[in-house]
């Protein structure tokens, strides 16, 4: 089950930042989970937001240049060794990850990890026959 992703480029610099989360609050756009990495010169904005297709137009409109990237949304035991079921088992079978983040609701037992995978398609394959559930796109934002 893939999820997109979007991935804003912003410029490291005071304020840079808000502006994003700004107009997606002004929009009404619910960001579900984000990860933030950074270089000197810019940084990466990668989040999953609910109404994708508002979220892109509004911030195209205000300059900001975007990407689109499919990932995975794996359900994780929230407990020792939960993150390691998984990274154990795609590493076993030659899978990278590229990079992952996560969003843990504190009235469930587990966490939702985001997974970037350098084999999408095998890494569902992998992880559906190993009785891993996948959360699809829609489910993310009934969460």
């Amino acid at each position: 089950m893939k999820t997109e992703q979007l991935s804003v480029f912003l410029e490291n610099r005071a304020g840079r930042l808000a502006e994003v989360i700004n107009a997606l609050a002004k929009a009404g756009v619910n960001i579900r989970a984000l990860s933030l990495a950074d270089t000197s010169d810019f940084g990466i904005l990668r989040m999953i937001v609910c109404n994708q297709d508002i979220a892109s137009e509004i911030l195209k409109q205000r300059g900001f240049t975007l990407g689109h990237t499919t990932v995975v949304a794996v359900q994780v035991a929230d407990k020792p060794g939960g993150l390691d079921s998984v990274l154990s088992l795609v590493s076993e079978n030659g899978i990278n990850v590229e990079y992952m983040y996560a969003f843990v609701r504190p009235d469930v037992n587990h966490a939702i990890m985001i997974f970037r995978f350098d084999k999408t398609d095998e890494a569902i394959e992998l992880l559906r026959n190993n009785n891993f559930d996948l959360v699809p796109p829609e489910k993310l934002c009934a969460l």
